[in-house]
């Protein structure tokens, strides 16, 4: 009987060593910097990510490939109160009875698209013929309902004409005149093209120009510059966990004409899908079409078991940089937990708690 205890105790302990060994070698992992997760290994270093923030209704982005070099105290103080407007104004939307999230995303891009400090609506950047061509996507993440406009040159405020193509047409995305033409038969605001002429974006454009002259031939603007991933976007939730997000754009400066990036696209630019995340995009837009960079970020949370951090870092700064893509995500679930991850210089971004607090961000701050 003494061999018999003896054996059973031996057992025990071997499997109480074995329990020490797993929990130190999970331990070690999370010292450094990974996870397990439904048995896969994830690198999570922190670089270039926000950490995970609890309790956020709303958050907004203003594009990425800041350069902090360039960035004077005056311009930093007005870019900060552009962000805390939008996160204002979209809060304040989201509170009223009945309101949607899609109301608060709406409602804060708008006042990113009206502030010509960046690049959407009013700031939109010019073409390589001297225009401004916008896009916008929307969509929400109950039903997946979505709506975009790409290359409209009259409309002030294009996250609202793609809203109007969502809930009012039988479409997802309209085009140039066509979507010119809808979003003035549905009573959205009309403007002359040169509402969107800003000095700034001027000059850009013109020194571009007089590089093609000088080096008879094409030229644009280096990835680094603060005109480069100028995009604006926002997602949000409401109590229930239901998502939205949104983006919008004036595109890359320089672009050709009918040239359209990621943010009016469904899945590159914006996605929603209520029980995974809300994303909205900025960057080099080509790239983000190829990956499917806002749609993949949401499966990785969704079929990986990721958290809103790993799945960003695994997409942006894993599978996009490989690729040599430079950008930018936020990223929102239906628990209120937010994060960023870029792969570049800086965003432009902020969020808004259910506490009504509200922080913006510009680098790695």
């Amino acid at each position: 009987m003494r061999g018999s205890h003896a054996g059973g105790g031996n057992c025990i302990r071997r499997v109480w060593l074995k329990w020490c060994l797993v929990l130190g070698v999970l331990a070690g992992c999370s010292e450094y910097g990974l996870r397990m997760v439904r048995g896969q290994e994830i690198q999570l270093d922190n670089v270039g990510s926000d950490l995970i923030i609890e309790d956020v209704v709303l958050g907004v982005h203003g594009g990425t490939g800041v350069d902090k070099k360039d960035m004077t105290p005056e311009l930093e103080k007005k870019i900060r109160a552009g962000l805390k407007a939008a996160l204002e104004a979209g809060a304040k939307r989201l509170k009223e009875p009945n309101a949607l999230p899609l109301d608060g995303v709406e409602a804060a891009i708008r006042v990113l698209e009206d502030d010509p400090h960046f690049n959407a609506g009013r700031g939109a950047v010019f073409t390589h013929e001297g225009r401004n061509e916008l896009d916008a996507s929307i969509m929400e993440g109950t039903t997946k309902r979505a709506g975009a406009v790409a290359s409209v040159t009259i409309v002030r405020n294009p996250i609202s004409a793609a809203r109007a193509v969502m809930e009012k047409s039988k479409h997802v995305m309209m085009i140039g005149r066509g979507a010119e033409v809808f979003a003035t038969q549905q009573g959205l605001e009309i403007v002359d093209p040169a509402y969107f002429w800003t000095e700034s974006r001027w000059k850009d454009i013109s020194r571009v120009w007089a590089e093609e002259k000088k080096n008879g031939g094409r030229a644009d603007l280096e990835p680094k510059s603060s005109t480069y991933f100028g995009t604006v976007g926002a997602v949000a939730r409401n109590s229930q966990g239901q998502l939205a997000a949104g983006t919008s754009t004036g595109g890359m400066t320089n672009k050709m004409f009918g040239r359209v990036g990621d943010s009016p696209i469904i899945g590159a630019g914006t996605y929603a899908e209520d029980g995974a995340a809300a994303v909205s995009c900025t960057g080099h837009g080509e790239f983000f079409i190829r990956f499917g960079v806002s749609k993949e970020i949401v499966s990785q949370i969704k079929y990986r078991g990721l958290n809103v951090q790993q799945a960003a870092q695994e997409v942006i700064n894993r599978q996009l940089k490989a690729a040599g893509g430079e950008g930018a995500a936020i990223v929102l679930n239906s628990q209120g937990q937010w994060t960023t991850s870029r792969n570049c210089e800086g965003l432009y971004r902020g969020w808004i708690n259910s506490r009504g607090e509200i922080f913006t961000r510009l680098y790695e701050e």
